[in-house]
């Protein structure tokens, strides 16, 4: 078996005094693209928010290369090779494009990833790079949350659901870089409503249902009506 970069085991997460995730245990190697789908309110962010530093987590229930870091700080995830594309983009209104993607290579982290390369995956971010962030169309949005993760270089990129809001053909433009992605050794995991999308990119899925891991396995394997059976918690 290939040895894991990422293990989430047994993970619990709260809101508070509600608890969002039960026991949640999911796994990725190092190349992998994996897919966490589920309807709305089953923990998918959560589970990414968690992983990333962005909720409370206790040290063992995440190991990244090997070592705890659950609870750590988000800056100390990133430091290590995590990097996150949140949901709704977040992008910096009052910078250009260029200058929110430089906030993502602050660090200075070795790899592939520069201004350079980030312009080559998405050349339509290149052409108005001197332009405010709020004047990009939805999907050049997305493309400058995604550069901006990479600017990090990560070993891990964490992807909170790429296509919401998005028209299909600007969500299948943004799902064809991702194999340019993973070659330059970046492992990845999805997480999508979208799920003929995540399937498509992924090689394992999983599908949370309330909280819980309610089907996972391969996606040459798992069936689509197995699947929506656990999507649906039918």
């Amino acid at each position: 078996m290939p040895e894991a970069l990422l293990e989430v085991r047994a993970l619990d997460a709260f809101y508070g005094d509600f608890q969002a995730l039960f026991g949640v245990s999911l796994t990725i190697t190092a190349g992998e693209v994996v897919a966490v789908v589920g309807a709305n309110g089953a923990g998918k962010s959560t589970l990414l928010n968690a992983i990333a530093g962005l909720m409370a987590a206790r040290p063992d229930a995440v190991l990244f290369d090997g070592q705890p870091i659950g609870g750590k700080p988000a800056y100390a995830i990133v430091t290590r090779g995590i990097a996150l594309v949140p949901e709704g983009r977040r992008l910096f209104p009052s910078l250009s494009v260029e200058e929110n993607l430089a906030v993502g290579g602050q660090l200075g982290r070795a790899g592939p990833w520069s201004l350079a390369r980030v312009y080559d995956l998405f050349p339509a971010l290149s052409e108005r790079r001197h332009i405010a962030s709020t004047a990009l169309s939805g999907g050049q949005q997305q493309m400058a949350a995604i550069g901006r993760a990479l600017m990090a270089n990560p070993k891990l990129l964490l992807c909170d659901e790429i296509s919401l809001g998005l028209a299909p053909i600007v969500v299948r433009d943004i799902y064809s870089r991702m194999p340019a992605i993973v070659a330059e050794g970046t492992s990845m995991i999805i997480v999508e409503q979208d799920i003929m999308q995540a399937l498509g990119a992924a090689q394992h899925v999983y599908c949370l249902q309330e909280g819980r891991v309610a089907l996972q396995g391969t996606t040459a394997t798992v069936t689509r009506e197995a699947i929506s059976a656990a999507y649906f918690g039918v």
